[in-house]
């Protein structure tokens, strides 16, 4: 449900920080300055984040589907 779906996207965002952090290294930005950086276009920082948003959703979706007919399947 919502709850799992937030999970998942949370565990995504710690991941892509976690990437941020590693790509940063030996570069002239730091972590901590790449991270309080803001896009000079909020609006299209906020589509780009609901579009990953929505993709997200419509995977999990789908693939609890395809679980859902395997399991109806097995029986």
């Amino acid at each position: 449900g919502d709850k799992f779906v937030h999970i998942v996207y949370q565990f995504a965002r710690h991941v892509m920080v976690d990437g941020v952090k590693n790509f940063s290294v030996g570069t002239c930005i730091p972590f901590a300055e790449a991270v309080t950086l803001h896009p000079e276009d909020m609006y299209i920082a906020k589509a780009r984040h609901r579009i990953g948003y929505n993709k997200l959703l419509q995977i999990l979706q789908k693939q609890d589907v395809v679980i859902q007919e395997y399991e109806k399947k097995a029986q």
